[in-house]
């Protein structure tokens, strides 16, 4: 996978008109699966040079919830476009769930399926903090599993995608990249897609690589690391991974951000 440098085209115009940038989180933000100062210090200059934050998360509505209400973000979208929590108001379903207890039943069933052909899966342990999708753990699962598992998935009704740390059993329809939409529709109606950075690192990030969607798209460098995988590639990569590749991407905005 051939992708352009961040720094070939930051002198470009192509940035210059950005209002929102919209980011995974685990091992986009995250080093070694924490907030680091460097990464805290980043969200504050973006917000002092108006250029808001807003995470888009495979993580559990219980987890994002409390995230939310701490760090300086403008909201988050939980379970890949399930559920959106804004930092000033109530959170909004994004996927209509007509009975809550009926659709974890079957969801649970659904996994229960994929474990006789997979004994070895593990639920995550968020998983109790769920609404939307139900977890499992990826772990050591190769990229043929994966596939398998995608297909089980489709085979009963349900969607199915991963990122480095879990495996998702979803609602076909919901996304990232749907989720954001909505979002951003309700939210944000003066912002257009033109104007909305994407960042990600993973396969559940490759919806909001979807150059129809969002032409701005920027893959920390681990994203390398799925080169096989993306459905959709980002536009440009960074030289280095994890939160060190966003603050990279952060100073080559023109924003301060320090070196970790």
């Amino acid at each position: 996978m051939a992708l352009t440098p961040i720094e070939r085209e930051i002198t470009n115009n192509c940035f210059k008109n950005l209002r929102l940038i919209a980011t995974d989180m685990d091992g986009t933000l995250t080093s070694q699966g924490k907030f680091t100062a460097s990464l805290l210090q980043a969200f504050e200059d973006l917000i002092a040079a108006a250029l808001p934050v807003l995470i888009v998360t495979g993580r559990s509505a219980g987890w994002v919830s409390g995230l939310v209400s701490y760090l300086p973000v403008v909201g988050a979208i939980a379970e890949n476009g399930g559920i959106f929590y804004s930092s000033d108001s109530e959170p909004v379903a994004l996927t209509p769930i007509t009975n809550l207890g009926e659709h974890r039943q079957k969801l649970a069933e659904a996994y229960q399926r994929l474990k006789l052909e997979f004994p070895q899966i593990q639920e995550s342990s968020d998983n109790r903090f769920r609404l939307t999708d139900w977890t499992f753990d990826n772990r050591d699962l190769t990229v043929t599993q994966l596939k398998r598992l995608d297909e089980l998935c489709r085979s009963m009704g349900w969607g199915f995608t991963y990122s480095s740390v879990q495996c998702h059993i979803k609602p076909i329809a919901q996304d990232k990249a749907a989720g954001l939409m909505q979002v951003l529709a309700k939210y944000f109606p003066d912002t257009q897609c033109q104007q909305v950075l994407t960042v990600g690192d993973s396969p559940n990030d490759a919806s909001l690589f979807n150059p129809e969607l969002f032409p701005l798209s920027v893959g920390v460098a681990n994203v390398l690391d799925y080169a096989s995988e993306l459905i959709y590639q980002p536009a440009y990569v960074t030289q280095a991974v994890e939160g060190k590749g966003f603050c990279e991407l952060v100073r080559f905005l023109g924003v301060g951000c320090e070196e970790q």
